[in-house]
């Protein structure tokens, strides 16, 4: 049985493991079994944040054959904030449903 593991270290960088598992193997077995965790030692086993095809999984959820195990980084901004920041620097005007107006259109109503 075969599963992916999937990690991006940085920004634009994605590392990818196939592993063969035997059926009932628990993520935390795959995880071990892939060489992840000697790669990257700053990664700890109890404090990994990680899904299946995006969804959030324990390390005690046995796989199945062909699942994408993805292991997620913490977020360096909240996005509400980088959006607020983004529409401050841009301005009402220029963002978001305001940015193109048809002549003769209602207010938000950009198409």
């Amino acid at each position: 049985m075969e599963v992916t593991i999937v990690y991006s270290p940085a920004p634009r960088q994605v590392r990818e493991w196939i592993v063969d598992i035997e059926p009932g193997t628990h993520v935390k077995q795959a995880l071990l079994k892939s060489g992840l965790l000697t790669q990257f030692p700053s990664l700890a086993l109890t404090t990994l944040s990680l899904g299946i095809w995006g969804k959030r999984q324990s390390l005690s959820h046995k796989l199945k054959e062909k699942d994408r195990i993805e292991i997620y980084r913490p977020l360096r901004v909240d996005p509400k904030v980088a959006r607020r920041e983004r529409f401050t620097r841009q301005g009402a005007k220029s963002a978001g449903l305001f940015a193109e107006k048809r002549p003769g259109a209602k207010a938000g109503y950009g198409g």
